[in-house]
């Protein structure tokens, strides 16, 4: 039977306003809005697809922050047979690094034939999670997927390419899978569906010892855009625009 592990994460709300903390080097935690990733709801929704296509498992594994609970229960909701959280020091915030290697060292035990995880994340600062976690599962790893058939020991996946170029590509499994759009959008629980779950469905909480955040960016410093007058408005007709813009050109050393 298929084993498929799904990994999600927590990401700021970009409708909210951002706030730099006072360390000037990352956002201020404090009452920052998390959503799901949304390409890890994606990842989710396509795992419960091929669930019901193909048969198997879903197990979704997450770290555990704010509002986490509520995205695992509502992928139990969805058709996920496994729920597991994270426990380790995630709140403050976290790099892709540390949170693959936390994330590989959980799937290892599961033995999944498949990974699927969000293609990224808006603040992915230092590689998105799916490379990253295949390279810790020694597995393959193809992104941009919107849409997967399973086969014997192998995977047909579709990778989207710019210009709206769609390659189909085998794949041997176990492999990780960083996912673009399911092929169906993520489908619509009721509150009610959800609330039940919380009743029926369990969390498993999994202790990560370390977060080792190495191999990342180191943030030297974060500050909102400065405003400042760079524009400035040619007019005349196109002679004259062309030579001012060739004026400009020279003073500033391209031409």
């Amino acid at each position: 039977m298929t084993h498929i592990v799904v990994t999600a994460k927590m990401v700021p709300d970009l409708v909210e306003e951002l706030e730099i903390a006072e360390n000037g080097t990352a956002l201020d935690m404090t009452w920052l809005r998390l959503i799901i990733n949304e390409f890890d709801d994606h990842a989710i929704e396509q795992a419960i697809l091929l669930k019901e296509k193909f048969g198997g498992n879903v197990t979704v594994v997450a770290p555990d922050m704010e509002g986490m609970d509520d995205v695992l229960f509502t992928a139990a909701a969805k058709g996920a047979d496994r729920l597991i959280k994270l426990s380790g020091d995630f709140e403050e915030g976290i790099n892709n690094h540390a949170l693959a290697r936390a994330f590989a060292a959980s799937i290892k035990d599961l033995q999944p034939d498949l990974v699927l995880t969000g293609v990224q994340g808006n603040n992915d600062l230092d590689g998105s999670v799916g490379p990253l976690l295949a390279e810790w599962l020694g597995m393959s790893y193809v992104g941009y997927i919107g849409g997967v058939s399973m086969g014997e020991n192998k995977l047909i996946v579709q990778k989207e390419y710019p210009g709206g170029l769609i390659a189909e590509i085998e794949i041997t499994t176990p492999a990780v899978l960083g996912i673009q759009a399911a092929e169906e959008p993520p489908r619509y629980i009721a509150v009610s569906k959800v609330r039940q779950m919380m009743q029926t469905a369990t969390i498993e909480e999994q202790e990560v010892p370390e977060l080792d955040s190495s191999g990342g960016l180191q943030v030297s410093r974060m500050y909102l855009p400065e405003a400042a007058e760079r524009a400035e408005m040619i007019e005349g007709d196109e002679e004259e625009i062309a030579a001012k813009l060739v004026e400009i050109f020279k003073e500033i050393g391209v031409i």
